[in-house]
């Protein structure tokens, strides 16, 4: 195989920069290169990394693998260790172009490394990308890294922190996404809601919404990554109340439901936060749909906190639940906490929460049969709709949004066909 090629591993943002990566590894003349974006977010990311890293070279022996990312910038010397890994480059230097103009490889085994302090970055760019290699949805970064120190979390170790890209460079690389056909963009960053303090005027999220939506008018749909709900601004609740073209699908950083595990994990927020916010931004948007991040087995959670993480599912009336069993990461306080859960009972709860999400998104999906939904296609005649539901509808081209009768369900999404009145 010649050319560069991305694996990607973690979050929207990893996916957004693994193009930003590749375009710069192409323009630079790099050639049978594998680019590995790592995820540091657990131990099982890791892992994977790992494994998919040695298969790479078993698949193509001859080709060049570099690995970057989180666990690249937290974990460096494990990566380089790895007989099948050519190079390690840290998360301050991986999307800068003159990191690939300079590659070299093989010429001394102290340069396998080349990480560097991430704490010392200060400023994000925006860098501007003409779509997104195969996909109907596109991609901007508006955020990087990330000032607060849960008691859990390796990623500011990883990212940095918190630095925002300015409006006027989120609101140009939109317009020349919408400009190339997309038709919906994801905002994305690592904690996306502390948008805006360090830039003249201190802006909001919200604020850069409001922007995104007014001048860019011909872009039919916007999308917010995960955020955190206590730090939302007016500007966001108004975004949210005032134009219709912001997708009404939200997912939380929330992490518990249960108030001490809360306090205990350093979070901002307590379960009466959540509720507040839901229930606000639905007065505002009755279609509104809400995801969460939820940990599972936390060290000290009883089975009544580990209730309490139920019960705000329902509470909340969750539907996407990203559930992950707690894992411990070395150098974060939590590792050190006496009272670790066990491996059996982590994966015991998980399993619990993961049930009742898949009977929420059943619920969900019930609900729509016999209407008529705005869809994204994506691919092989599946779509999105605007509450991110997938459907199968077997026609459309890719990137174009269409009206779609929902005519069932099926355990991963729904089914539907093109309404008559379809444009």
């Amino acid at each position: 195989m010649s050319g560069v090629e991305t694996l990607t591993f973690g979050c929207r943002l990893n996916t957004y920069e693994s193009e930003v990566m590749k375009s710069e590894a192409e323009k630079a003349g790099l050639d049978d290169v594998l680019i590995v974006n790592s995820c540091a977010v657990t131990a099982e990311a890791v892992r994977q990394t790992r494994q998919a890293i040695r298969k790479a070279r078993r698949d193509n022996p001859g080709r060049k693998v570099i690995v970057t990312g989180c666990a690249a910038q937290t974990e460096a010397e494990t990566f380089a260790s790895m007989a099948e890994v050519d190079l390690v480059i840290g998360n301050g230097d991986k999307l800068q172009a003159e990191t690939y103009q300079k590659l070299t490889f093989g010429v001394n085994l102290n340069d396998k490394v080349q990480v560097n302090d991430i704490m010392s970055v200060k400023e994000t760019a925006g860098h501007l990308i003409e779509g997104m290699d195969g996909r109907a949805r596109a991609f901007v970064q508006v955020q990087n890294g990330c000032d607060h120190r849960c008691t859990f979390c390796i990623i500011p170790y990883g990212r940095g922190p918190s630095r925002s890209v300015p409006m006027g460079q989120v609101v140009e690389q939109i317009k020349m996404l919408v400009g190339n056909g997309y038709k919906e963009v994801v905002l994305t960053g690592v904690d996306i809601t502390s948008y805006g303090p360090d830039l003249p005027g201190t802006p909001s999220l919200g604020k850069l919404v409001q922007q995104i939506l007014k001048h860019v008018p011909d872009l039919p749909r916007l999308r917010i990554s995960s955020i955190d709900s206590i730090e939302a601004d007016e500007a966001l609740y108004d975004a949210i109340a005032g134009d219709m073209r912001l997708m009404p699908h939200l997912h939380l950083s929330l992490q518990s439901g249960d108030d001490m595990i809360l306090k205990r994990m350093k979070r901002r927020h307590l379960r009466a936060d959540t509720l507040e916010f839901v229930h606000k931004v639905r007065d505002a948007r009755p279609d509104m749909v809400f995801g969460a991040d939820i940990i599972a087995g936390f060290p000290t959670e009883t089975e009544a906190m580990f209730q309490n993480s139920l019960k705000i599912v329902a509470e909340a009336d969750l539907t996407y639940l990203h559930v992950f069993p707690y894992s411990k990461r070395a150098g974060t306080p939590a590792a050190k906490i006496p009272r670790q859960v066990s491996g059996p009972v982590k994966k015991r709860r998980a399993a619990e929460l993961r049930a009742l999400g898949d009977s929420q998104f059943a619920k969900l999906c019930e609900a729509r049969i016999g209407r008529v939904e705005n869809v994204l296609v994506e691919r092989d005649g599946m779509g999105r709709t605007e509450q991110f539901v997938p459907v199968a509808l077997g026609v459309g081209n890719p990137g174009e949004i269409v009206r779609v009768h929902i005519t069932g369900v099926t355990e991963t999404g729904l089914i539907g066909e093109l309404a008559r009145n379809a444009a």
